[in-house]
C-alpha cells in the first residue's frame, strides 16, 4: 500500500509562514488593509485581553504587607517602567496616561513574542486536526501563532504610537502651534523654507513610525525561521540512516534548546525597546522647536 509522502523542507517552511486569513489564499508577509490575518488577530487579541487580566489581577491582590512573588514581580516592573517614564517625559499629568500604556505595550509585546517558544508544529497541528474534522483539507490549515512575526501587527501597533505622538503633539502645543512648527522646524521660520520644513517634518513621522514597526518584526521573524529550520533538522533524522539518524535529533535538542534560552532574551529586548521607543516618540512631542 502506497504511502503518501511527506513535504518537502521549502514547502514545510511556505505552510508554516502563510496566514490564515479572510480570503482563503494563500498570503505570506503582505501589508494589505483589504486583508484580515485571522491568527494574527485572534493570538493579539486574545493575548491584550490575556495582559490586561494579569495586571488587573495584580493591581487586586496588591498588599501593603509583605507582597507575594507574583506582586514583587510586578511592582518591580512598574517601578522600572515609571523609572523610564520619569527620565523621558517631565510632565506628571501626561505621565499618568503615558506610565501604565507603556507598561501594558511591554507586557503585551513580551507575550505576543513568547508565543515563539511554543514548538512550532504544536497548535498549528491542533489546527489542522479541527480544520480536517470540521470537513476541511488540513493542507490547507494555515494558521501563525506569533502575531509580532506578522508586519501588520507590528505596524499596527507603530501607527498606535504615532496616533497618541500627533495626540500630545496638539494637546501640549496646540493645534495652531504645533501646525506652525510643522512649517518652521528643524531650518527656520523663512517662508521659503516652509515647503522643505513641513516634507522634513512627514518624513521623521514617517521614519519613525516604520522603523518602530519593522525592527520589531524584522527580529520576531527571523527568530521565527530559525526556529523552524530546527524542527526541519529534527524531522530529518526519520530519514537519516546509520549514524547520521541519531546526531540530526541530537543536534535539533541541542540546537533547540540553545536558540530557546538565547531567544528568551530577545524577546525581552525587543518589548523593553518598542517600550521604551513609544515613550521616546511620546516624549518628543512634549519638546518645542
Amino acid at each position: 500500500m502506497a504511502t503518501e509522502a511527506g513535504p518537502t523542507a521549502s514547502e514545510y517552511i511556505v505552510h508554516h509562514l502563510t496566514h490564515l486569513n479572510t480570503t482563503g489564499a494563500a498570503q505570506k508577509n503582505i501589508v494589505d488593509f483589504g486583508v484580515f490575518n485571522l491568527d494574527s488577530l485572534f493570538y493579539s487579541v486574545g493575548l491584550g485581553l490575556f495582559t490586561v487580566f494579569l495586571l488587573y489581577r495584580a493591581a487586586q491582590k496588591a498588599t501593603s504587607g509583605v507582597p507575594g512573588r507574583f506582586q514583587a514581580a510586578v511592582e518591580i516592573l512598574v517601578e522600572m517602567v515609571s523609572n523610564q517614564a520619569k527620565g523621558i517625559i517631565h510632565r506628571e499629568e501626561s505621565r499618568r496616561f503615558v506610565a501604565p500604556l507603556a507598561l501594558t505595550v511591554f507586557v503585551w509585546i513580551f507575550l505576543m513574542n513568547a508565543m515563539d517558544l511554543l514548538p512550532v508544529d504544536l497548535l498549528p497541528r491542533i489546527w489542522e486536526a479541527i480544520y480536517g474534522a470540521a470537513g476541511g483539507d488540513p493542507h490547507h490549515a494555515y494558521q501563525r501563532v506569533v502575531p509580532t512575526a506578522d508586519l501588520n501587527v507590528t505596524l499596527g501597533l507603530s501607527i498606535g504610537v504615532l496616533l497618541i505622538c500627533l495626540w500630545y503633539n496638539v494637546k501640549i502645543k496646540g493645534f495652531g502651534g504645533w501646525v506652525h512648527e510643522l512649517f518652521s522646524a528643524p531650518f527656520g521660520k523663512h517662508p521659503l523654507l516652509a515647503p522643505i520644513n513641513f516634507l522634513m517634518q512627514i518624513i521623521e513621522f514617517a521614519a519613525k513610525t516604520i522603523s518602530h514597526g519593522m525592527r520589531l518584526f524584522g527580529n520576531m521573524y527571523a527568530g521565527e525561521l530559525v526556529f523552524m529550520l530546527i524542527a526541519l533538522m529534527g524531522g530529518a533524522w526519520v530519514a537519516g540512516s546509520g549514524i547520521s539518524g541519531p546526531l540530526l535529533w541530537i543536534g535539533h535538542v541541542l540546537a533547540g534548546t540553545i536558540w530557546a534560552i538565547f531567544h528568551i532574551l530577545i524577546i525581552t529586548l525587543q518589548a523593553f525597546i518598542f517600550m521604551m521607543l513609544t515613550l521616546v516618540y511620546i516624549g518628543q512631542a512634549h519638546e518645542s522647536h
